[in-house]
């Protein structure tokens, strides 16, 4: 699903055999990008280029990476990640409730737990959680 073009290439989300973490593919004959992107922060960054020794430079990547992050760009990405997996890849990860983030481990975060469920609500643009042992869901606002 094509999210946007920059300087002539592709952005897309692709929708066969695809896995978290959500992100989008961009690239040339000569090598490909992913970019991984989120539900729960509004940061974009750079996941691999393959093969290594043909990627683009630095400069190209940054720019590919603040076209995505730009909100029309990742509220498309979003939206189309959503409609092909269906998944915000958060489910049996740990949410931290005071900081409100998504953490690896839950050691030494009391305030950690996990994710039951999670879902992406298009038209109100925000995900939502439940937590296993939360009476509510945590609803993050993008």
């Amino acid at each position: 699903m094509k999210i946007c073009t920059h300087r002539g290439l592709l952005i897309a989300v692709l929708t066969r055999n695809e896995h978290c973490p959500p992100h989008v593919h961009v690239g040339s004959a000569q090598w490909e990008a992913r970019f991984e992107f989120s539900y729960w922060h509004n940061g974009v960054r750079l996941w691999d280029v393959v093969p290594v020794q043909k990627k683009p430079t630095v400069a190209i990547l940054e720019s590919l990476r603040q076209v995505l992050q730009k909100p029309a760009n990742l509220r498309r990405a979003r939206a189309c990640w959503w409609q092909s997996m269906e998944s915000v890849c958060l489910v049996n990860q740990w949410w931290d409730e005071a900081r409100q983030e998504a953490v690896a481990s839950p050691e030494k975060r009391l305030s950690a737990k996990v994710v039951q469920t999670a879902h992406f609500d298009v038209p109100r643009y925000r995900t939502v959680l439940q937590l296993k042992g939360a009476s509510s869901p945590v609803e993050i606002e993008l």
